[in-house]
């Protein structure tokens, strides 16, 4: 497996939203969540409640899609990671390693009952026009 681009970690790392993309039934659908990325084991670590579509999409369907979007104007400063990847539930050891990463970000989660989910990444493909236009830097599991 090829390392992944530390330009692409930090930009992951600068933010705190993602848009997720599940489908079942050949209906597509999108959700918006905050996240962490959990370097260690190449996830993204979000909340949801059982009850979202999105979750009960990825319970039939595991493949999901997504993007991480900086806002901006100016297109020379575009940037944005698309990804790929499986949403399932942590259990166990897991879960405690990645409950305890996503509430040292987002303590307030504390407050609520949480439902954790992942998407354990295994496509990457980062946009930056900073580079120049259009520069794209792919990583997958199988390249």
């Amino acid at each position: 497996m090829i390392e992944i681009d530390k330009r692409i970690i930090e930009f992951i790392n600068k933010h705190h939203v993602l848009t997720l993309a599940t489908s079942r039934n050949n209906i597509p659908y999108s959700a918006n969540c905050f996240y962490v990325y959990y370097e260690d084991e190449n996830m993204l670590v979000f909340t949801t409640d059982h009850k979202t579509k999105h979750a009960q999409d990825a319970v039939i369907q595991t493949n999901v899609a997504g993007s991480i979007v900086l806002e901006t104007n100016v297109v020379g400063k575009i940037q944005g990671v698309q990804f790929q990847g499986k949403m399932y539930e942590p259990h166990d050891d897991m879960l405690k390693r990645v409950k305890a990463r996503y509430l040292k970000r987002f303590p307030v989660a504390m407050l609520m009952k949480t439902n954790l989910w992942v998407v354990e990444l295994s496509f990457l493909k980062f946009t930056d026009n900073r580079l120049g236009f259009g520069k794209k830097l792919i990583w997958g599991k199988e390249a």
